[in-house]
């Protein structure tokens, strides 16, 4: 057997292969192309081969590669192999050669290698929270402008069309006039955007049953449980609800020493996009459990404490509806609803972590 340890980089990789004794066979900086890669392969051969490189930015055309040519692939997670093997010295042929020693050893910390089908799934919802993102921050812009001024804008939302009656009938200088209309028109520009990848998401996700799943939980609408299912992948793969809070970056942290236990703010490592949307939620809940849980540690912690903690409790339920077919037991799918109805939402309807459509 040969483990082959790859550090990967955007244009170049270093590549390091290990026998089974721990000795070096190759040690190598190559450009990154196909040839090159099969080049490598084909030195190392006839044996079995076993490869390891860390989850870094563009790591799925190289997972691709090597299940293209056949050769037994491990993801590792970089920050837990950085906690296993920090050392002095730092460069990419230690960091390759760690990789391989690792995977020789049985200790490869490793990440999920998702499906092309879920990379897709998760780079489109991704786009879709990316672009409502952008139109939150030039929302801010516009609410900063009016803040020099001293005005208290009367609707809730800026942007809409109570929101655009009122920054009409007020009086403003040119330059900052400008920069609220300049505002205005990309948000209005990346309306129609947003609304494509909205139907193209509905389209993607048309027939899973497990939306509905999902739908059922109060603050889950289409577009979250879209983006929970984009990003949970396969659920099976957690073995908990908490192992799925954690993959969220949902759980807190953690110090303890004999009896002495010390427990900080939540991790916030694992995927950003699930812990955002479960967050946006959680703002949404108007069920009078949840609202009592949320009420009852707003009254101890104070508002955001709470507001993460249900969110944490709405990704529990999510766990459920997801493991079991008949869905969460707290809040089963309503039977009167049909798949029809769930699927021919409005963009409007489609929840909730997009602004208000004006």
């Amino acid at each position: 057997m040969v483990y082959l340890g790859i550090d990967l980089h955007r244009k170049r990789s270093h590549l390091v292969a290990l026998d089974e004794a721990g000795s070096i066979l190759l040690s190598r900086r190559i450009v990154n192309e196909r040839a090159n890669f099969q080049r490598i392969f084909g030195e190392l051969e006839p044996g079995p081969i076993q490869v390891a490189f860390e989850a870094t930015y563009g790591w799925p055309w190289l997972a691709e590669l090597l299940a293209d040519a056949g050769v037994e692939r491990h993801m590792a997670h970089p920050l837990a192999t950085k906690a296993i093997a920090a050392g002095r010295v730092k460069n990419d042929a230690v960091d390759a050669r760690t990789l391989a020693h690792l995977l020789r050893a049985q200790v490869l910390p490793e990440a999920w290698i998702a499906p092309r089908e879920v990379r897709e799934r998760r780079r489109l919802v991704r786009m879709r929270a990316s672009l409502v993102r952008i139109q939150s921050r030039l929302t801010a812009q516009v609410h900063a402008v009016l803040a020099d001024f001293g005005i208290l804008p009367e609707a809730s939302d800026v942007c809409g069309v109570g929101g655009r009656l009122f920054l009409a009938g007020i009086e403003l200088p040119n330059v900052p006039r400008g920069r609220i209309d300049a505002n205005l028109r990309l948000v209005d520009a990346l309306e129609p955007e947003i609304e494509r990848a909205e139907a193209e998401i509905r389209e993607l996700f048309r027939g899973d049953e497990r939306i509905a799943r999902l739908d059922a939980i109060p603050g889950i609408g289409m577009t979250i449980a879209a983006t929970v299912l984009a990003e949970v992948g396969d659920p099976a793969r957690f073995g908990s609800a908490d192992a799925l809070c954690s993959f969220a970056g949902l759980t807190p942290t953690e110090r303890s020493s004999d009896a002495h236990v010390w427990r900080g703010h939540i991790s916030k490592q694992g995927s950003r996009w699930l812990r955002w949307v479960m967050v946006e939620a959680a703002q949404r809940v108007r069920e009078d459990r949840l609202l009592r849980f949320y009420e009852g540690i707003a009254a101890r912690r104070g508002k955001k404490i709470a507001r993460v903690a249900l969110a944490r409790r709405l990704l529990t339920l999510c766990y459920y509806a997801l493991r079991d077919e008949q869905g969460c037991r707290a809040y089963p799918v309503c039977r009167s609803t049909s798949r029809r109805s769930v699927e021919a939402r409005s963009p409007s309807v489609m929840a909730s972590s997009g602004r208000p459509r004006h």
